[in-house]
């Protein structure tokens, strides 16, 4: 499945509503820009979507009373603590900036995520 570049205008949005803080980690998941806090992604891009991993009750919030949608990155899958949010909190920075505080508060609080080592190469003897 081939997954559309998003928006330069969504890009920027993102790179200037992420919030200043030590604690975020900004890198790439799957190739779009994401933000990151104590290895727990909380707020990303795919393709048309800002997407923003959210509290039950504020996912509930979110999602009835400002019209988000559940985040289905492919038909089947459903990332059930993130919501891809609409498009009239986007257009309101300063909206958007405290529903991002939200989820970066949210995952600041769960436990923090270990990487896992990498496995060592074998190497098949001749």
């Amino acid at each position: 499945m081939a997954w559309r570049k998003s928006p330069p205008e969504l890009a920027a949005l993102f790179g200037a509503v992420v919030p200043d803080d030590a604690r975020v980690e900004r890198r790439q998941m799957f190739g779009y820009p994401a933000a990151f806090v104590n290895g727990n992604m909380f707020a990303g891009l795919h393709q048309e979507s800002f997407v923003l991993r959210l509290s039950e009750k504020d996912r509930v919030r979110m999602q009835q009373k400002e019209g988000a949608d559940s985040f289905i990155p492919m038909p089947g899958r459903i990332m059930r603590e993130y919501v891809a949010i609409p498009g009239h909190i986007l257009a309101d920075k300063a909206a958007a900036k405290r529903w991002l505080k939200r989820s970066l508060d949210y995952a600041a609080a769960l436990p923090v995520k270990v990487k896992k080592p990498k496995k060592p190469k074998t190497t098949n003897g001749g």
